[in-house]
Parts: structure tokens; sequence; C-alpha cells
């Protein structure tokens, strides 16, 4: 059930961008700043079995079909800005996560243990509710966009946050890595990744690896060479919560030509498939954040 703002609200029409995002840092530079580790690539030294490449691209698309109908879990968020001052960036978030699959995300985020930060994410629109500004900011999610640097689509929050392939398309050819220590789809063949043609540039590139039983999904990385944009996103942890095979801890690099970014995402709690009822208010007091 979602719940309408008290304010009255013109909803601004979003233009699907068939690209990548990053939601929950979004939330939370919103309302402050926060910590996290550095991001180390995890090398395998042992050959791992043989797997076909159909096999391979096949796991891919039916990991990206698994989403429960909702979803409930509390994290832990910690988050770093490299290109500012350590000083800068040393706090760790709370945060509460509903979601209604393929409608809204919900979230509340607290600091200290007070709530600070309420947030709705609908298909088309951003609202946020600053409580310690007393303020709020309703947006496209093309202000994602505009505060990153990176496209964003409401289906990428669900991906990262049940930890499913990002931006993986039927219509889309793949290519199977030949590397015999890791199992990984490409968008385009290793050649293309390293020397592109004129059209390639302005492609967005993007590589899912496998664990190496290659039945979960280890980590995404998504890069576009023409804005030296790049975003990884690795799932270090994953659980089993009623059948569904679920993300535990991640680690997420953002890298822009503006903005070097951290985010880690400790998952503590997990709920999937219960009664979950998303609610944000605007309080007729509030004024728009600046």
């Amino acid at each position: 059930m979602l719940s309408s703002p008290r304010k009255s609200i013109k909803k601004p029409m979003f233009k699907h961008h068939n690209l990548f995002f990053l939601v929950i840092v979004g939330v939370g530079l919103l309302s402050c700043k926060a910590p996290a580790v550095v991001l180390e690539d995890q090398q395998s030294t042992d050959k791992l079995p043989k797997i076909k490449d159909k096999e391979l691209i096949d796991r891919i698309d039916s990991l990206s079909r698994i989403e429960p109908k909702t979803f409930y879990s509390k994290l832990t968020v910690s988050y770093k800005d490299l290109s500012k001052a350590a000083d800068e960036s040393e706090v760790s978030l709370k945060t509460s996560i509903k979601i209604v699959s393929d409608s809204a995300v919900s979230a509340i985020i607290t600091y200290a243990r007070i709530p600070v930060v309420t947030a709705l994410v609908t298909q088309d629109t951003l609202s946020v509710v600053n409580k310690r500004d007393r303020c709020y900011t309703v947006a496209s999610l093309d202000y994602l966009k505009e505060l990153f640097g990176v496209d964003f689509s409401y289906e990428n929050l669900e991906e990262i946050i049940y930890g499913k392939p990002l931006d993986y398309q039927l219509s889309q050819k793949y290519f199977v890595d030949n590397d015999p220590h890791h199992y990984s789809v490409s968008t385009h063949k290793k050649r293309d990744r390293k020397k592109p043609d004129r059209k390639q540039r302005d492609d967005l590139m993007i590589q899912y690896h496998l664990t190496d039983d290659a039945k979960a999904l280890k980590q995404t990385r998504i890069w576009s060479l023409e804005d030296a944009t790049e975003v990884s996103v690795v799932y270090l942890e994953r659980q089993q919560v009623n059948g569904f095979d679920l993300p535990l801890k991640v680690e997420i690099n953002i890298r822009t030509p503006k903005k070097s970014l951290v985010l880690s995402l400790l998952y503590e709690r997990i709920e999937v498939n219960e009664p979950q009822e998303l609610i944000i208010v605007i309080p007729d007091s509030y004024e728009k954040c600046d």
C-alpha cells in the first residue's frame, strides 16, 4: 500500500535510460556523509572446470529473473567520498528498506539511532524528507545523474538490492570471456573492450562474474570509455532466505571524472514475500531543500 504525501506534488516525468545507477548512495548523500573500505579485486589462482558458453549465459539469464514479490531488510551502510578529505567522510548509517517489486522502494535512514531521512523511489520519482533540516526534495530519477554523473533506472535499484545482474537485457548479445580462473560474461568481446572502434567508444560495457561454482553472481562491472565512468559491485557474501539467494555483504566502487565513491552494505535482517506498507509523509511545515 502506498500512501501519498500531504503536500500536493506534481511528479516529473522520467525518461528511462538503459544505463546504470546508484540510488542508495544518493539517498545517503541527501542527508549526510559516511565511511567505507576500499574495494580490492580478488584474483583466483586455481583453474575452474570448463562449462559451456551457453550454460554460463543461461545462468546469468536465470539469475536476472529471481525476484521476491516484497522485500524488507535492515542494513548498515558505510560510505566514503575519496575525492574529499578524510575528516569529511567518517559516518556510518543504519537503513531499513522495504520493496514492493516493480512498484516502489522506501527507506528510513537513521544516524545515532535517530531517523534523519525518509525516502520513496517509484518508477519515475525520487521523494526525500530530510527531518534534520526540516525540508524535502521531490525530483525525477534524472536528479541522480546530475548528482553523480551516472544514469539511473528504478529497475537498477531493485537489481542491486536483490543482488541480480545489473542492466541485463534479454535482447543483448553476450560473450563468455576465455579466462580459466573466472566465469565471466560480457557485453563486448575482449578485443573490443581493449581497442573499441569509433562506434563502440560510446557503448556501455558490462561484465558479470559468477562464483566459482557458477551458481550465483559474484561481481558486476560497468564502465564507459567515452566519459571514463565505472561502477563495480562485488557481492562478498550471500545468504539463503526462504529459497532466495540474496546478498549479505556488498561493496561498491563508483568512479567518474569528478567523483570516486566507495559504498559498503551489510544486510542484517531480511524478510521476503511478507506484507509491506510503503509510506512517506511530507509535513506541511517543511520547505523544499536547497
